[in-house]
Parts: C-alpha cells; structure tokens; sequence
C-alpha cells in the first residue's frame, strides 16, 4: 500500500512540471500543501476561495506555467459558475479533490456537496476520476495531468475519504 499518497502525489506534480499549486487551507490536504510549499521549484499560493483558483490557473497557463489546485469537496460548490470560463477558454485544469461527506461522515453540512461533487463536476465538463485507495492515487494523478494538459481539458482526481482518513467529532473535539 502506498502509505504516504501525499509524497506520491507531489512527484507526479514534480514529474509533469507543475510550478504553481493553489489551495484553500484543508486538513485533507496538509501534508501535500507542506511538500509544495517546501519544494523551491513550487509555488503554493493560499487562496482565500476555490474560485480564486481558476484565475491562478488560468493566469499560470497564459504566463507558460502549469497549475494545479487543491480543494475539498464542499469548495467545488464555490467553482461551479467559474468552471464556465475553463470550458470556453479550454485552457488546462487540474483538480484534486479530498472527499468529504461520505463514509462515516461527522459533520452533516459536507454531506450534501460531498455527494454532488462528482455530478456537479460533469455537468460543467470537467472529466472525473476517482481514487478509492493510497495506491490509485499515483496513476491517477499521472492520469489527471497527462489528459488535461494534452487535451486542454477540466479535470478532477476525487480523493475518497477513506483514504484521507474518517473524521468524528471526538477527533474534533480533542483541538
């Protein structure tokens, strides 16, 4: 089993070339924002909303550079009018995507968006990809950057939840 998915995801961003990483804060996330912005070939932008990624990315690709963003599920409802200019545009997009709301969610407010993502993803054209477990990730990320920077396309790697890890409110209320 690939234990550490998060390094396995930063050599593939490293791999394909990705200098700029955008993301809102997100503890699905962490460790993989910790890499990036570590890494002195990237630069890891903190967004204060998803939807200020598509700008990024946008901007990235016209200034010659490769983006990628991260996000939780609950943020792809903050993208879906914006994700209007990435299918006109047809500019490359690269999302992934740490999933909430599913397996033994504790909060009910990510239930809802957690379990539309996938459906509101397609429905503004961007091509979905899931990784069930550590070891999907790696091909999948590959994957997601090889079609989306040949092809001009959206699209977004859902990172199940229980790969991220089942949150409960005793893991909450230990903060």
């Amino acid at each position: 089993m690939q234990a550490d998915w998060p390094l396995a995801i930063h050599r593939e961003l490293r791999g394909a070339g990705v200098r700029l990483v955008g993301y809102v804060p997100d503890a699905g996330h962490k460790r993989l924002i910790e890499l990036c912005r570590a890494d002195r070939a990237m630069r890891a932008v903190v967004l204060s909303s998803e939807e200020e990624g598509i700008g990024l990315a946008a901007g990235a690709w016209l200034g010659g550079e490769k983006c990628v963003l991260l996000m939780q599920s609950s943020g792809v409802g903050n993208v879906v009018n914006v994700l209007g200019m990435v299918k006109e545009c047809r500019f490359p997009l690269v999302t992934l995507v740490t999933m909430r709301g599913h397996e033994g969610e504790f909060n009910p407010w990510q239930v809802p968006m957690g379990q539309a993502t996938r459906g509101v993803l397609e429905a503004m054209g961007t091509v979905v990809h899931e990784a069930a477990s550590a070891d999907d990730i790696p091909p999948a990320v590959n994957a997601a950057l090889r079609l989306a920077y040949n092809s001009y396309a959206s699209v977004a790697l859902l990172i199940a939840q229980r790969v991220i890890g089942i949150k409960s409110f005793q893991d909450q209320s230990a903060r």
